[in-house]
């Protein structure tokens, strides 16, 4: 049975907003890529909002959370703002045209098409743990104690980290990325030579087709996108895990915001589900962030699949029953 109008929404339901709103933000904050996807799940089941109207309400509370879940990765010099904004801004094409099809599709076979990118969610996540923030603020202090423990001298230290091999990687503790689109841009009449300038069209090619598939999804279904964010900037601009991370939580706050503009001309937000909804979350999130470097993350990378699995079966069957 499909949720009812946000006009008839319950007090009752409005109040078990914020609850709900807390875990999605508690996943946000731990797990980051895929924890925006329990948005829309909950906010159908649990706030008692239509389908459509989830998908806009869930733009909102992934934008705001990914936003704030940001702030402590920008701190700690894991965001990597020009290239991140660059990569949510070339998504506008691929946002407008996922959120012009989420009003054609109706409200059942849209969650149904959701519960298998839920599915998609979790596989990703089960084969590539590492791309959550708990694995990759974990990473990182790892990476400062061994630096700490090893380097007598900061210049051995930088040393170490200022040559990342061609992938990206380096041999030491280094967290910085191996192709800087703006420094590229710079250098670009100094080093024009074929070979570079291919590899440099390659790399954009990369980056505006997954900056796309990105906003279609933003559009489309009113999720984050971060388990296609991380490998793409991961694999397209040769960033290591952390900083890979803390960029994904940019595009998606990015990605979300022009999804919520491309909404706003077909209907508005319900702000008595979302405003509750998405300060609940924010305390969540700042909670996870916490929690994500303390619990081991496999153990929460494995609770975390297996909510999703669960989620994805719920919302496959609800679907079905109403179809």
């Amino acid at each position: 049975m499909t949720a009812s109008h946000p006009a008839a929404i319950s007090f009752a339901r409005i109040g078990a907003s914020a609850p709900l709103g807390f875990l999605i933000g508690l996943s946000l904050g731990t797990l980051g890529g895929g924890g925006s996807i329990l948005a829309v799940p909950a906010l159908v089941y649990g706030a008692g909002e239509a389908a459509h109207a989830a998908t806009t309400t869930s733009l909102v509370v992934v934008g705001t959370t990914a936003l704030i879940g940001m702030v402590g990765h920008f701190r700690a010099g894991r965001v990597r703002l020009w290239a991140g904004l660059g990569f949510g801004l070339v998504g506008i094409g691929g946002s407008f045209l996922g959120s012009a099809l989420n009003r054609d599709i109706p409200g059942d076979v849209l969650l149904l098409a959701f519960s298998g990118l839920i599915l998609v969610a979790a596989w990703r996540m089960h084969q590539h743990q590492t791309e959550t923030p708990c694995h990759a603020k974990q990473q990182a202090a790892v990476l400062r104690s061994t630096s700490s423990d090893s380097s007598p001298t900061a210049s051995s230290v930088s040393s170490s980290t200022a040559h990342p091999d061609n992938h990206g990687a380096s041999s030491g503790p280094a967290m910085s990325p191996a192709f800087d689109p703006v420094q590229s841009a710079q250098m670009g009449s100094s080093s024009a030579s074929p070979a570079h300038a291919r590899a440099t069209m390659n790399i954009v090619l990369r980056v505006v087709v997954a900056g796309t598939a990105v906003g279609f999804l933003t559009g489309f279904f009113g999720v984050g996108g971060g388990f296609v964010i991380v490998p793409a900037l991961v694999l397209a601009l040769g960033y290591q895990m952390p900083i890979a991370v803390g960029t994904s939580l940019l595009v998606i706050a990015v990605s979300s915001a022009e999804g919520l503009l491309f909404r706003m001309s077909s209907g508005g937000v319900d702000w008595r589900v979302a405003l509750p909804f998405t300060i609940a979350g924010i305390i969540g999130v700042l909670l996870g962030d916490r929690i994500a470097g303390r619990v081991p993350a496999a153990k929460l990378t494995r609770w975390f699949v297996w909510l999703l699995v669960a989620v994805a079966a719920y919302t496959a069957a609800q679907s079905l029953v109403a179809l």
